[in-house]
């Protein structure tokens, strides 16, 4: 999944430039001859850097004559910048025709990934940090910054090489063995430029699109928290399904327009028609529409040209001083905003027949070609996850709850599955544990004497092993690395542990013993580790009296920290109150902290620490003791007990990773959770809580069922998920209440309707008996009443109901069309079926659901200062 994200990073972050483009088709006609006849020729290759005179100077970056053997093939080939000093890239000429390229993409950095010719970008495209500069597709046009705004490269903190990435898609171009130069010129200067250009990009990462489906919604949205940007440039991509892609700045309810166009277009940088400026805590929103028609299969988000994408790039400058070069945003941070965005992003922009066969040039993919490609798409681990409804139940046969344990503070599972328990024996945290400077006061009782930590078979609770007996005092977390070595944290001895399964000495040692600090040889009751199974980094949280992330080499050695206390007014990014849990998020390359007392959780990259984005919800409460992540894209936390007067209930909860939206929330059924410490769960999400006040251990496991379910709107049948990406449907979801009760109308109006049918047909039958014995009747009384016969009173009862029914408007007259009439469902030109609604009672009485009643929480403990 890694691997996916960097080329979907990759190929997602910019396939074309044009500013200033106002005109789609004009400047298009301008450019397509220069750039076809560019396309397979090598020229200017033979001198990579021109001069233009005393400042400015140009750099031609070419792919060295290359032929790709398979279609869907990335060739990156590398460029050094040539000079020392700080230079600014202003001007962005490609060299590219969408006949053999499918897109371009130039990025900078300062270690290239390989030192060859080219080599395959599997291998990856840079060592260290890259940003993207450009990116082209579908022949667009030449980019030109605006006056005094440029990328900056070289000096000492500027990109010292560039990367070039050449997508080859189809490669039936290519039959002719001919050798492609495709590639791009950068116009460079080495005046200061005042403004400094950045690229922000939106994509989903999940979007499914189903096949037949008509409208098919893909929604990004991120809060921003940085300096000002001042945004001058927008570039919209999808394949073959996008329709219409929008961005907007979301600022105090109110929806701005970045920039919306058709993808089919040449999807080039267009000029933000009004400058928009964006701030702290505005939101940045994106809307990308597909239409899965004349599809067989799943659409899925991928690097193939019969996969989709969604991406809305944005160029922006910023004041240098507070320059950021690149950003990105894959969640969805807010999706019930959606609901109010401008009718505009679902309308399609008309594209003329003359202008697509332009922009695609003349080389077209065949239908059959791509159904069987589409047919042989692997349907991605993730999706499996999301596309099922589950609900997350306590087993309550689990024996762990009868376990003796001490306050349990870690959990983990190592690589065979088993449970693994971090607990204090006989050691209790409590006010009377640390002084104000945090030193621990109960040196003299002792380490704990018991093994604190238990291996459990995941079944049935049975001991396999234990260990870590005299050799901690107040345990805290647990983390299991990929070759099952467990490393763990001792508030009261502020240090790191790494201990081998088998072994009874510790491996490594980080921290000096019962002495806080803050600097690199010393922790403050450091809370969690983590250790990243590519690199073998470790990362810990410190913690209950420090607010940072400190990084070290596999073998110990300090490399870098981050964070900051938090500030009086406002938690912001990257700042800390009680950094408790950590989770490593291998897929994403991130690192999430449950930052305690702030009620949140907060991703950073693992390479730089840089904060990636924020999760909080209301229902997390104040606290969030843990955060655990499980591949394929779910997110699992608990919170803390409600503080008085505040109704939040103390449980678990399953957060999709992707959009941040809370799935599903669980709590224990046979007790209640008291403080829930830490969590852990499995790919198959069974799901094991510690608490450490009620010093025991809970499983929960999932209950799923696959379903398919759709509604008929105005006699066209859709799918019930209308234009959401994907949706998650759970059982107790705030969310999932609506399309279940849906499904319940729907099925009772099938129901009713099978029912009124054989209903009608009987009464049509009948009907014509009772008219024939009402005549009868009628026709008895009126002689009776002629002749002075006595015979009513012979009349039954029900006999005069039905007369009165037949009777017309008139008194006396037998008016059978308005008897029809009356009658819901009938139709002058022939008895039609009655309507198949159903009658608003029978919906009623079966649509209610069982609404969840309220936790009320027992008043909580004391703000715990001991966890």
């Amino acid at each position: 999944m890694a691997g996916l994200l960097n080329n979907l990073l990759i190929l997602l972050v910019f396939q074309n430039s044009c500013l200033g483009f106002r005109s789609p088709l004009s400047v298009f006609k301008r450019y397509k001859d220069t750039t076809r006849s560019l396309s397979n020729e090598c020229l200017g290759s033979n001198r990579p850097v021109i001069s233009l005179g005393l400042s400015d100077f140009a750099l031609d970056i070419r792919m060295p004559g290359v032929t790709p053997k398979q279609s869907d093939t990335y060739l990156c080939m590398s460029a050094p910048l040539l000079v020392d000093d700080e230079a600014y890239v202003v001007d962005f000429k490609p060299h590219a025709s969408m006949d053999t390229v499918h897109h371009m993409l130039l990025f900078g950095c300062n270690e290239p990934s390989s030192t060859e010719n080219y080599w395959d970008c599997d291998e990856g495209t840079c060592k260290d940090k890259s940003n993207i500069l450009y990116a082209w597709a579908r022949n667009a046009p030449p980019t030109r910054l605006p006056k005094g705004v440029g990328f900056r490269v070289g000096g000492e903190t500027g990109s010292k090489y560039f990367v070039l990435q050449v997508h080859y898609g189809d490669i039936s171009a290519f039959r002719d063995k001919h050798k492609d130069c495709s590639g791009v010129t950068l116009h460079l200067t080495h005046q200061k430029q005042p403004l400094i250009a950045g690229m922000y990009l939106m994509m989903s990462v999940n979007t499914v699109i189903p096949p037949g489906e008509k409208v098919v919604d893909a929604d990004i949205a991120c809060h921003y928290k940085r300096f000002p940007m001042h945004l001058f440039a927008y570039r919209v991509h999808t394949h073959r399904l996008g329709k219409v892609v929008s961005g907007y700045r979301v600022r105090n309810g109110q929806w701005t327009l970045i920039g919306r166009q058709s993808p089919q277009l040449p999807q080039a940088f267009y000029s933000v028609e009004h400058p928009v400026d964006v701030h702290f805590d505005d939101i940045l929103a994106a809307r990308c529409v597909f239409s899965g028609e004349g599809r067989t299969t799943e659409t899925h988000i991928g690097g193939t040209a019969n996969d989709e994408m969604c991406n809305f790039y944005i160029m922006y400058y910023m004041e240098a001083k507070h320059a950021v070069s690149y950003m990105t945003c894959t969640q969805n941070a807010n999706p019930e905003m959606f609901r109010n965005i401008p009718q505009e992003a679902n309308t399609p922009i008309l594209v003329k027949s003359d202008m697509l066969k332009m922009t695609h040039g003349h080389h077209e993919e065949s239908k059959d070609a791509d159904k069987n490609s589409l047919q042989q798409q692997p349907k991605r681990e993730e999706e499996e996850v999301l596309d099922q409804d589950f609900h997350i139940d306590e087993v309550v046969d689990w024996p762990g709850l009868d376990l003796k344990l001490g306050q349990v503070s870690g959990l983990a599972l190592d690589p065979e599955n088993n449970l693994v328990v971090f607990h204090r024996g006989d050691h209790v945290w409590d006010e009377n544990s640390f002084d104000s400077k945090f030193v621990y006061q109960q040196r003299g009782v002792g380490p704990i004497e018991q093994n604190t930590i238990l291996v459990l078979n995941p079944s049935n609770a049975q001991l396999l092993h234990s260990m870590g007996k005299n050799l901690f005092y107040l345990p805290h977390g647990l983390s299991i690395d990929k070759n099952g070595n467990y490393w763990v944290t001792d508030v009261a001895l502020h240090q790191v542990f790494k201990l081998g399964a088998d072994d009874k000495e510790p491996l490594l040692i980080l921290g000096t013993a019962l002495q806080p600090g803050s600097d690199k040889n010393h922790f403050c009751q450091p809370t969690d580790v983590a250790v990243d199974p590519i690199t073998g980094s470790i990362y810990v949280s410190d913690g209950y009296c420090n607010s940072r992330i400190v990084q070290f080499s596999p073998n110990g050695l300090y490399i870098k920290q981050w964070g900051e206390e938090t500030s009086l007014d406002r938690a912001r990014p990257g700042q800390f109150h009680i950094p408790h849990s950590l989770t490593l998020v291998p897929d994403f390359s991130q690192l999430c902290v449950a930052d305690r007392e702030n009620g949140r959780i907060q991703c950073f990259t693992l390479e730089t620490g840089e904060f990636v984005r924020e999760i909080k919800h209301k229902s997390f409460g104040r606290e969030l003791f843990a955060v655990s992540y499980v591949p394929g894209g779910l997110l699992f936390a608990v919170n803390g007990m409600p503080y008085p007067g505040e109704a939040e209930p103390v449980q678990g909860f399953v957060m999709n990773f992707s959009t941040g939206e809370i799935i599903d929330t669980f709590s224990p059924v046979r007790k209640t959770f008291e403080m829930p410490h830490d969590v852990v769960a499995s790919e198959d999400k069974t799901v094991f809580v510690g608490d450490v006040h009620a010093r025991t251990v809970w499983k929960f496991t999932s209950t799923e069922k696959m379903e398919h379910r759709s509604v008929k709107k105005a006699g066209i049948e859709v799918q019930e998920a209308k234009e959401t990406i994907i949706e998650t449907r759970l059982k107790n979801s705030p969310e999932s209440t609506e399309p279940l009760k849906e499904e319940e109308k729907q099925h009772l109006v099938r129901q009713t309707s099978t029912g009124v049918s054989f209903i009608l047909i009987t009464t049509l039958l009948i009907i014509p008996i009772i008219v024939l014995l009402a005549i009868l009747v009628f026709i008895r009384w009126r002689k009776t009443t002629v002749y002075g016969g006595d015979a009513e009173h012979k009349l039954d009862s029900s006999s005069g109901r039905i007369l009165g029914r037949l009777r017309g408007k008139g008194g006396g007259g037998l008016n059978l069309g308005n008897f029809f009439a009356s009658h819901k469902g009938y139709s002058r030109k022939g008895f039609d079926r009655l309507s198949t609604e159903g009658s608003d009672q029978e919906k009623d009485e079966d649509d209610g659901t069982d609404s969840e009643e309220e936790y009320s929480a027992p008043p909580p403990p004391p703000a715990p200062s001991s966890s």
